[in-house]
């Protein structure tokens, strides 16, 4: 496994010098409670994520079970206001597509990252995830609720990660396992 993972890295790295994907062009609705909840569950590379930082923070345990979740949603709500005020951040799709692999790695490669520290990658690829939702927001009307939908639907799947990691997956192999499918299919998304 570890040959996979050191094949996947260099993988990532390069994900930062591509030609974004585009994934997230304000497509669909971009206003209320109902679109901002809907589109977290809708996006493949969201749900990867979110379920992934929820499995992290199960192999983690502890603390970080409620603390790595936590700084996701607060730094996503973060770089969503930052899209809203127009704050420009580089490389948002290839931080969105690094998210999906780097976690999906750390898990895999059984890293036991200080509460501190995962809180920090966490929370800094949420400021990807969360500005680009800001920028397509309509932020005169319905960006508090899209906000909170989108916000609710993040800590939700977050949840659904922390529950496999601690029932389906609690043994440890299972968890590296599904680390390392979550950063092949970050690649393969990346690559789309």
């Amino acid at each position: 496994m570890r040959q996979i993972l050191r094949s996947i890295i260099p993988a990532a790295a390069a994900l930062l010098v591509a030609g974004p994907a585009f994934a997230h062009t304000g497509i669909g609705d971009t206003a209320g409670l109902a679109a901002g909840f809907m589109h977290p569950i809708l996006g493949a590379d969201h749900v990867l994520a979110m379920v992934t930082v929820g499995l992290f923070a199960a192999a983690l345990g502890g603390r970080a079970l409620w603390a790595v979740p936590t700084a996701f949603v607060v730094m996503m709500v973060a770089g969503g206001l930052m899209g809203i005020l127009g704050v420009a951040v580089p490389f948002v799709e290839a931080g969105i597509a690094a998210s999906i692999v780097v976690v999906g790695a750390a898990i895999a490669l059984g890293w036991r990252w200080p509460v501190p520290a995962a809180m920090a990658l966490v929370g800094a690829f949420a400021i990807f995830h969360g500005h680009a939702h800001g920028t397509e927001m309509d932020a005169g009307h319905g960006a508090v609720l899209y906000s909170l939908g989108f916000a609710t639907a993040t800590a939700l799947l977050h949840a659904a990660g922390l529950g496999l990691g601690l029932s389906v997956f609690a043994r440890p192999a299972l968890i590296r396992i599904a680390g390392a499918l979550v950063a092949a299919a970050g690649l393969i998304l990346a690559a789309a």
